[in-house]
């Protein structure tokens, strides 16, 4: 799957003990409905990491793609490709509604109803950004990505080393940075449906010196990015 990828990218090389019986424990076990309720109209990157995100969709995408935005909220990070046809399913309302590119959109809580909202084959491109840490049934998704997904379609996934301390799946805090890379691929692995897994990490770039941490943090967010296609 991986194409003998290094380290903790290979396939097979970790049991990180993840069970399909069972969500992944989180500290915040109430309704995530209640956690997302109101809107958050704010960027969970900083300027030179969204770049970076959205370069990584620019090489993945060709003009016409049908993208679906999984996890969406107010800015998609998308790349400006002529006539995209966009799909968000996220989890508040007036986020989806403030984001300019989503051409439908719908609430859907993927931790309580897995199954997407979408007939078999129906994306060139799934995205998933900053967001795949708070899944708590990881593979079934993965699953249902890829069967939204038409063959030799993509699957990208994009993090970094931020995110909501009570939503984040405890395994998640667990790992290193390059471990976490490996857990997704995982994810993958153990789906089942994919190939050609690939994947781009951006680290030690200088942080935008208007950003509102540049006097903390002297470096930028960041990013991870991992896909794969859906077999032919």
């Amino acid at each position: 799957l991986t194409d003998g990828g290094a380290g903790r990218q290979a396939a097979g090389e970790v049991d990180f003990g993840l069970s399909e019986d069972m969500p992944l424990a989180r500290s915040n076990v109430l309704n995530d409905a209640l956690f997302y309720d109101f809107p958050r109209l704010v960027y969970h990157l900083d300027a030179t990491a969204r770049a970076q995100v959205t370069a990584c969709y620019d090489g993945l995408l060709q003009p016409g793609f049908k993208v679906l935005d999984l996890m969406a909220s107010w800015v998609s990070h998308l790349p400006n490709k002529d006539n995209l046809k966009v799909a968000g399913l996220g989890m508040n309302k007036e986020e989806l509604d403030a984001n300019p590119v989503l051409d439908q959109r719908r609430v859907h809580d993927l931790n309580r109803t897995l199954c997407l909202p979408f007939d078999d084959q129906q994306f060139d491109v799934v995205i998933c950004t900053v967001s795949v840490e708070y899944l708590t049934w990881p593979v079934q998704i993965f699953r249902e990505v890829c069967r939204v997904l038409r063959p030799g379609g993509i699957f990208v996934n994009t993090f970094s080393d931020r995110w909501f301390p009570p939503k984040v799946v405890a395994v998640w805090t667990e790992l290193t940075s390059f471990e976490r890379l490996g857990l997704v691929a995982n994810y993958y692995q153990r789906a089942g449906g994919y190939e050609h897994l690939r994947t781009h990490s951006v680290r030690g770039l200088p942080r935008p010196r208007d950003d509102e941490y540049a006097a903390q943090l002297p470096y930028s967010d960041a990013i991870y990015a991992i896909w794969a296609r859906r077999q032919s």
